[in-house]
């Protein structure tokens, strides 16, 4: 049977800003047709799926639809293109495979997937997922992976960019994190909005508006900033630096937040570097303590998590 033909297509998915799982897959697909058959994979540093119809007519107007396409608004974008196979071969249903015609195959591992189980439990409320912008069965997941009860403190938080893959990017990144020797733990909010008190109202100064905060990195939409958000690590990427600032300043700035300094890089027109810190707590602290500090002459550092290590 030719490629153009095949109930088969091969999904490739760029800017994974946030897990896609099997039943996100199966609930955008099958709106074009049955799903049979799903196996995900990475290969060449991105997330692939294959992904099986029952008629070769449904793998047409999905490609035709979905190909290009947003999972979620500004990430995880579809490539679909026809696979040359014609079935697949699915040994195990878990987090990586699912033959949706043979429930009773073995997960492979011996234990039943917790993904799998709470999302197939959450996928008969279909109010939980758009067209192509779903508040994922796996963000609510992993949302229930975390419990608050408990914990001494509580707090809200809510976007200046409205987009739902915004929320789920900042949970899977900074939840588990560790700070001031505390773990932080992430969950989605009943409430939509925070909601700021009237003046005068919030003496304790429990509230904080953040909208036109300098230290505000995702202000214009469209911003290349929105390509460059990556999970707490040990290495911090420096911009915006003074031509007279040596590496001795930068690291002497950086040690004084607490930290050891481990590495450090200039870029070539040292107005950009790259500087690691011993642990990811104290690249978190270091962030915390430098991002938007002032370097003079109205000039200020520009700190984030970079992708790359040195």
């Amino acid at each position: 049977e030719a490629a153009g033909t095949s109930p088969v297509l091969r999904i490739v998915i760029d800017n994974l800003f946030y897990p896609v799982t099997l039943d996100v897959l199966q609930q955008i697909f099958s709106k074009f047709g049955t799903v049979m058959k799903i196996i995900t994979f990475t290969k060449n540093n991105q997330f692939q799926a294959l992904l099986q119809y029952s008629e070769p007519a449904h793998a047409q107007q999905a490609k035709q639809a979905l190909d290009c396409q947003n999972i979620y608004n500004s990430c995880c974008t579809l490539h679909i293109d026809f696979s040359k196979l014609v079935n697949l071969n699915v040994k195990y249903n878990n987090d990586k495979s699912r033959d949706y015609t043979r429930p009773e195959l073995p997960t492979g591992d011996g234990q039943h997937s917790l993904d799998s189980a709470m999302a197939a439990a959450l996928r008969k409320d279909s109010s939980l997922l758009g067209a192509l912008n779903p508040l994922s069965a796996a963000a609510v997941v992993a949302a229930g992976r975390v419990a608050l009860a408990g914990q001494p403190g509580v707090l809200l938080v809510s976007n200046l960019n409205e987009e739902e893959c915004m929320a789920q990017l900042a949970m899977s990144h900074l939840n588990g994190q560790k700070m001031y020797g505390n773990v932080i733990r992430v969950t989605l909010s009943k409430h939509q909005t925070v909601a700021l008190p009237r003046d005068g109202l919030d003496v304790q100064g429990l509230t904080k508006d953040y909208a036109n905060s300098p230290l505000h990195r995702f202000k214009k939409p469209g911003s290349k900033n929105f390509q460059n958000i990556f999970p707490p690590s040990a290495t911090l990427h420096l911009s915006n630096i003074p031509q007279n600032v040596t590496e001795d300043d930068l690291q002497l700035l950086f040690t004084n937040t607490g930290g050891t300094v481990k590495a450090f890089k200039f870029f070539q027109d040292h107005k950009m570097a790259l500087i690691q810190m011993s642990t990811v707590e104290e690249a978190i602290q270091a962030l915390i303590d430098l991002h938007n500090y002032s370097m003079g002459g109205n000039q200020h550092l520009r700190v984030s998590f970079s992708k790359s290590s040195i």
